[in-house]
């Protein structure tokens, strides 16, 4: 057989398996935590969340460390994220919260289930944006908050609530806030920075590097309190430098954009 047959030979269709693999998992680490917060099991359901982010964040890098990319890998990938990232954080919330906030009348439940389908329907609307811009849109930000970092907030919040027998209506109702505030970020124009820019082999300063073991650290201790900080503080970096711009403009005479 010459090289020729080989040319002409059909090949294969199949899927790379380890993207794909890590994929499943965050997958399964989203299913988990809609199953763990079923079965009130909150702490492992936000613990469930942070898996999953893990695994969303190793199937890209690999499939480009390991050049296995391909257009299956990225429809099953956001899929994921839609159920990881979209319906879990909505659903352990509505778990968590509804059944508490009913119980100070029907129209606190209503807006409690309300609050969970909006994040859920901005986290759909903020993975379909992103799907069809991903060939044009600049690679150093993100248009709105992406879905692991605000399910990532959601997660902690629950996380550090899941042992709290009576939260209170005050209580409930900050969750609630958080939980739609994270989804509106999502479905934002803001621009949150990817920090793809990041040169991992440059040099940094030694005080940067001592930030590091101590943020561990600090997870390692506390880490709902450390996780929903880290991300709650990235979610207010856009708005807070948005807001910091245009007082800025305003302050100097200069007119802003609408």
């Amino acid at each position: 057989m010459n090289d020729d047959d080989d040319e002409l030979r059909p090949r294969r269709r199949g899927i790379y398996w380890l993207p794909n693999l890590l994929t499943t998992g965050a997958l399964f680490a989203g299913f988990y935590a809609i199953v763990a917060a079923i079965d009130w099991k909150f702490e492992y359901a936000g613990i469930a969340v942070f898996v999953a982010m893990i695994f969303d964040g190793l199937d890209g890098r690999v499939a480009r460390w390991t050049h296995t990319e391909s257009a299956f890998g990225k429809e099953y990938d956001s899929l994921s994220d839609m159920v990881s990232f979209g319906l879990a954080p909505a659903i352990v919330t509505y778990q968590w919260g509804v059944a508490r906030i009913a119980e100070y009348g029907q129209l606190w439940r209503r807006l409690g289930w309300l609050v969970c389908f909006f994040y859920a329907a901005a986290a759909a609307l903020r993975l379909a944006r992103f799907n069809s811009r991903a060939a044009t849109q600049d690679k150093h930000y993100f248009e709105g908050l992406p879905s692991p970092s605000a399910a990532a907030i959601v997660a902690a919040l629950i996380w550090l609530a899941s042992d709290q027998t009576s939260i209170g209506l005050p209580g409930l109702i900050l969750a609630f806030l958080v939980t739609a505030f994270a989804g509106a970020l999502m479905i934002s124009r803001f621009a949150f920075n990817s920090f793809k820019q990041v040169n991992a082999g440059a040099r940094v300063r030694f005080t940067h590097i001592v930030l590091v073991p101590l943020t561990f650290a600090c997870i390692a201790l506390y880490p709902a309190i450390a996780l929903l900080l880290i991300f709650g503080c990235y979610a207010l970096s856009a708005p807070t430098l948005w807001a910091y711009r245009k007082l800025r403009r305003r302050s100097r005479g200069t007119p802003t954009a609408a």
